[in-house]
């Protein structure tokens, strides 16, 4: 039962993750939202999440595939520090500056979507989050397996996990505020989830070196 613990807890902390990411405002549903309501149907709504969903898996795969050409240069444990280390410091950017990426306005198509939804990600440092995860994922390989066969299980897991439940969230808020409360809650009950997401980020750099 032990060597599944890690295994366990990094699932677990994945769906955490990915339902975090789904609160977000700025990382998909505030975008479905209003797209809905400009074109005052909510077919609009869950259409407009499956590109955002994939463009947020785009941005994690692409981050932990830069970890895994790393980690072919520097042992786990010098990347683990360099991971914590980026994580920290673009916590502190974040905390410092908040522009977004600009796109060309709401008449998108679905690879425009796509492609919103992974520089979005990107930007928040989403993929960075879920490295330190992935860590632990890795910890709880079957000792059977092939590295190779054990990373690319790991990677694909953590992709689809994190994804599932970042997709589930983003689709529960977006139908929740459409349907029932409309953007106006926004303007009534604000919370600057820059400043959150720039905390959360620094704060999982440093469990990361601990993790």
């Amino acid at each position: 039962m032990n060597g599944a613990e890690p295994w366990v807890r990094s699932v677990l902390l994945l769906l955490l993750l990915g339902a975090y990411h789904g609160i977000n405002p700025g990382m998909g549903w505030l975008f479905a939202v209003a797209l809905g309501m400009q074109e005052r149907r909510r077919a609009a709504v869950a259409w407009s999440l499956v590109p955002i969903a994939l463009g947020h898996a785009l941005a994690i795969a692409a981050a932990i595939a830069a970890a895994g050409l790393l980690g072919m240069l520097v042992s786990p444990g010098d990347l683990r520090s360099i991971v914590a280390g980026v994580l920290f410091a673009f916590g502190c950017y974040r905390f410092v500056r908040h522009r977004h990426p600009k796109g060309g306005g709401m008449r998108v198509g679905f690879r425009d979507l796509t492609v919103w939804s992974c520089l979005m990600a990107t930007a928040h440092g989403a993929g960075l989050m879920v490295l330190p995860v992935l860590f632990g994922l890795s910890a709880g390989d079957h000792p059977g397996h092939s590295a190779g066969t054990q990373s690319l299980w790991s990677a694909s897991l953590a992709v689809g996990v994190h994804t599932a439940a970042y997709l589930a969230v983003t689709a529960l808020v977006a139908a929740i505020v459409y349907e029932k409360v409309g953007l106006a809650v926004l303007r009534r009950a604000w919370v600057n989830m820059d400043l959150v997401w720039s905390g959360a980020l620094m704060l999982t750099g440093l469990l990361a070196l601990v993790y």
